[in-house]
């Protein structure tokens, strides 16, 4: 029977693989994001610079170039902990679990859940055309998720038909895709969530992998909280299936709460994960998950397996990176679980 020897989850924000220095690129386009979403609500910069009163003065101490400086490497030392984690657990098999963000999946097939079976897991580079197409501020990030060559890594195409077939004996109708769609209005290759895991904790060198795509961000077919969580729980039971003496693990990617930080919701979730309280997490309140903070539940289905297993959640270290006087950035965080201790 397999054995899950690695659990671990992070942010995969592109302010992890910018210089701090250049943080200020992505500020700008904060301040004229005619719709922020915090706690359910849109509202342009100046109204959410508003409605953070008395915050502003610790978000502006918090963009100082010495602090932001700060951030950004304790972001790396947790990154850098992870890497060394997966690198002692050797696992035989790796188990994704993250989002797509418009990148492959487009409005001809968004599904909800995606099983990727395919033998090649292919990082390509975008072109010039793409490059363009970004945001401000994001290019500078792209070698954080893909090498400038490309890369390709090696899927598990029986491994991912073996957690269909028990996906769906569970009742979870899974889409299962040997190759991502193609065509002109997307990228070619695995996204960012995906290729950052790659990148930065497997070090462009994982074992046969399935990446499982969530999607936790698009309307209408968001995946909610608690469905989620009994995703998880049905993916602890398709990998107790799998065949051989297999050392498996999984990883999570996406989240905290971005582009607004919200400290006070990312420490409810990371406090009910740690304490295995599914009930909190199933609570919150979906109109919280607008715009990119959704990927927290790419969290949601490793959370609940650890649960299953009873495994002790240990908090590496969570860092909000601010990059406006509005509290706009991306909240960092990274988490490894292990066997609890008797």
């Amino acid at each position: 029977m397999a054995k899950l020897v690695c659990a671990l989850a992070c942010s995969h924000g592109p302010m992890l693989a910018t210089p701090p220095d250049m943080w200020h690129l992505r500020a700008g386009a904060d301040r004229k994001n005619p719709q922020h979403w915090f706690r359910g609500e849109a509202l342009a910069y100046d109204a959410l610079l508003a409605k953070r009163g008395e915050d502003v003065a610790v978000f502006t101490a918090a963009i100082a170039d010495a602090e932001k400086a700060a951030r950004h490497a304790a972001c790396q030392r947790a990154l850098d902990e992870l890497a060394e984690r997966f690198a002692q657990a050797k696992p035989d098999l790796v188990i994704l679990l993250g989002n797509d963000q418009r990148e492959v999946f487009q409005d001809d097939l968004t599904p909800m859940l995606t099983i990727y079976a395919g033998e090649r897991i292919e990082n390509i580079p975008l072109n010039e055309a793409q490059v363009a197409r970004l945001p401000p501020g994001v290019a500078i990030a792209e070698e954080g998720h893909c090498p400038p060559d490309g890369a390709v890594y090696p899927g598990a195409p029986a491994i991912a038909d073996a957690l269909v077939n028990a996906l769906a004996d569970a009742n979870f109708d899974v889409a299962r895709s040997a190759r991502l769609p193609g065509g002109a209005d997307r990228q070619h290759g695995i996204p960012h969530a995906f290729g950052f895991l790659y990148r930065r904790i497997m070090r462009d060198a994982p074992p046969p992998s399935v990446p499982v795509f969530l999607n936790v961000g698009v309307a209408p077919n968001r995946i909610r909280a608690a469905r989620s969580l009994a995703f998880g729980h049905a993916l602890r039971h398709a990998i107790d299936k799998l065949p051989g003496d297999l050392r498996v693990g999984v990883l999570a990617s996406g989240g905290m709460t971005h582009f607004v930080i919200d400290e006070a919701l990312d420490k409810r979730m990371l406090d009910a994960m740690a304490a295995h309280d599914e009930a909190a997490l199933a609570a919150e309140p979906e109109s919280y998950f607008n715009g990119n903070t959704a990927e927290i539940k790419s969290w949601y289905p490793l959370a609940a397996l650890m649960r299953d297993l009873g495994w002790k959640m240990e908090l590496i270290d969570y860092v909000p990176c601010y990059r406006t006087e509005a509290g706009t950035g991306n909240a960092m965080a990274f988490a490894s679980w292990s066997p609890a201790r008797s």
